[in-house]
């Protein structure tokens, strides 16, 4: 995908050159070199011994390098077994067309009985970051909290300093709000921050359409990060002047000078190395082909992610032993709940709500000249989130109805599978050949929308082993999709809901209405009942990527828990895990603003603990 853009580019640049447009030459030129200017620049010469090592340079890990080299006195090193963020991933429009390349692990789920039944193989795509920056390069950049209720939950299970009121000023911390209306609720939204939270500057018709078919549905108009979640909204992304704004770029290229914080890249952690006493003293990876060993003093930190970070604990040693002997791995810790408490956002990707008006993201429309030529100059459709248009948090007849606590979340789309005619989107969900050919072909490239459904506590929960003691071996996920019948009952509800959106006055103007061809594998039931509605999900539904739950955080009294409410592994000395596997339970909504906070407090837990002995420098 690199090289389309790259030509289009070059379509551009040639009449510039042809005809010496100075003002044009100028816009591209500021553009290039404002995107790498100030990069991260690749450490080559390492030292044997740091104070901190982190593993991963992703959402979490990104935001905790940086703030712990704010302690001048503090060496830290940072490892990330991908590379740097490219020009392509900064444009927030091709956000799509990153996933199933080398900056994405590429996970996928193991197949099980009653989902993924129309992918192939029966395996859901799990996309992963494998780049600095980590999935905040290869996400959708929605800037979404989570419900007060759910930090709460956190600390009412014994979790203490987790609360809402505890964490909101971690949010605002990282913030710098640049809408206006948002930013003046100081109460909720924080300026100056590292991270840069704004709307996308462009959107199609479809968006407004979308809040107001929820306000003629009852719902309100409002700031979901704020005070309340229930309603409707245009979404907030971590996007600045137009372009991608990952962790990477927010906060490790403004502590890039700082001599005490090394950055390795393209460095593959194999394991922690452990000593008898159970302290973890170093972290052994692999870097331009040579296995090195670097050691530390006070603390290695896992923020490799929900999946990275308990399949390196697994691979030192650390987890369910019997496990651990039948792939050969010498036990150093029993800790049984290292993989286990695997959640995500199960997502229903596969409708099409068909539209009569050329408003949509059809990408033979976008994908040209003239967008990329507005793109540079921070506006047009390739700053957009992707496509994502809208955001709601609704509730259905399974959710209180007095209580700000909804259960289901409807991402909005400006598109749906078919608007690339299955150039990308049907790979990056790994649809079978057979199932796109049949149902989607006939009206690929039609203009369409979609509300995306998404159960936000899932009651199915998962986990992950290792597939053998090989580092490069991906590990085995089963995701155990609607294992709880409840959060099929929840998924139908929401796509019931999709469905009313469709029939409001705010989207019959553009003759809205769902494709009514039956899916294949579902063509013996009547369309829209419930009973279709289930069919159809199994086959079709998959990550919204928002894998969390795995190094589960809980008091001393929970066999299940793998940290402690400060972080630290229990049962071991010096090693902590910093990202989303630490959630016992899910946030209600996108995951990555949650793991920036949880990234924040964690940097401060650190800072207390250490600079509280007296053979450490006081120069916060």
């Amino acid at each position: 995908m690199q090289t389309t853009v790259f030509l289009i580019i070059a379509v551009w640049i040639q009449p510039i050159v042809c005809t010496s447009s100075t003002s044009s030459f100028a816009i591209f030129n500021s553009y290039i070199h404002g995107h790498l200017d100030g990069r991260v620049e690749n450490t080559n010469n390492l030292l044997p011994e740091y104070d901190f090592i982190v593993v991963g340079g992703g959402s979490a890990g990104a935001v905790l390098a940086s703030r712990l080299s704010e302690i001048a006195g503090w060496t830290t090193l940072l490892l990330e077994a991908g590379g740097l963020e490219t020009i392509v991933s900064d444009i927030p429009g091709l956000a799509k067309f990153l996933q199933l390349t080398d900056i994405d692990w590429q996970y996928q789920t193991e197949p099980q009985p009653g989902q993924c039944l129309a992918l192939k193989d029966e395996r859901c795509n799990w996309p992963r970051g494998k780049v600095l920056g980590g999935s905040s390069v290869l996400n959708y950049m929605l800037y979404v909290r989570g419900n007060e209720r759910d930090y709460d939950g956190w600390a009412k299970a014994g979790n203490y300093g987790w609360s809402f009121k505890e964490v909101l000023p971690y949010f605002i911390k990282s913030e710098d709000q640049r809408n206006p209306y948002l930013a003046k609720n100081k109460k909720y939204h924080g300026t100056g921050g590292y991270l840069t939270v704004q709307e996308a500057p462009f959107k199609t018709p479809l968006a407004t359409a979308f809040v107001q078919a929820g306000v003629e549905l009852g719902y309100e108009n409002r700031d979901c990060n704020g005070e309340r979640q229930t309603g409707f909204m245009i979404p907030q992304g971590t996007i600045r002047d137009g372009s991608r704004c990952s962790t990477a770029k927010a906060f490790l290229r403004p502590a890039r000078n700082r001599k005490n914080l090394h950055v390795a890249l393209r460095a593959h952690a194999h394991r922690v190395l452990i000593d008898d006493q159970k302290r973890a003293y170093g972290v052994v990876f692999e870097r331009d082909g040579k296995i090195q060993r670097i050691r530390v003093r006070k603390e290695v930190i896992l923020s490799a992610g929900a999946i990275g970070s308990p399949q390196l604990m697994l691979l030192s040693g650390v987890g369910d032993p019997t496990h651990l002997q039948q792939v050969g791995i010498p036990v150093k810790h029993s800790l049984p709940g290292v993989g286990q408490n695997l959640q995500d956002h199960v997502s229903g990707r596969g409708m099409v709500y068909l539209i009569n008006e050329t408003v949509s993201y059809v990408e033979v429309r976008f994908l040209n000249f003239p967008s990329v030529l507005n793109y540079v100059r921070q506006s047009g459709p390739l700053t957009a989130l992707s496509g994502t248009e809208g955001l709601a948090w609704v509730k259905t007849k399974y959710a209180d109805p007095n209580d700000d606590y909804p259960d289901m979340q409807l991402q909005f789309i400006g598109g749906s599978p078919i608007s690339d005619g299955g150039v990308s989107l049907k790979n990056n969900d790994n649809v079978k050949d057979s199932v796109w050919k049949e149902y989607y072909e006939p009206i690929a490239y039609r203009d369409s929308w979609q509300p995306i459904p998404i159960v936000l506590r899932p009651r199915s929960k998962g986990y992950l082993l290792l597939r053998s003691s090989d580092p490069y071996d991906k590990p085995l996920i089963y995701a155990n999709y609607f294992k709880d019948q409840h959060d099929m009952k929840v998924m139908i509800e929401g796509m019931k809901i999709g469905l009313a959106l469709s029939k409001t006055e705010a989207f019959q103007r553009f003759g809205s209405r769902l494709y009514d061809k039956p899916f294949p594998g579902c063509e013996t039931l009547p369309l829209w009942t419930d009973e279709y509605f289930e069919c159809f999900l199994r086959h079709y539904s998959t990550t919204l990527y928002h894998q969390a739950g795995t190094c589960k955080m809980g008091n001393s009294s929970d066999p299940t828990a793998v940290v402690d409410p400060e972080l630290r592994v229990y049962g071991m000395q010096g090693l902590r895990v910093v990202d989303a596997s630490i959630m016992p339970d899910v946030v209600s909504g996108n995951t990555n603003a949650p793991v920036i906070m949880i990234a924040e407090k964690a940097a401060d837990l650190i800072k207390e603990s250490w600079l509280k002995r007296s053979d450490l420098p006081k120069d916060v």
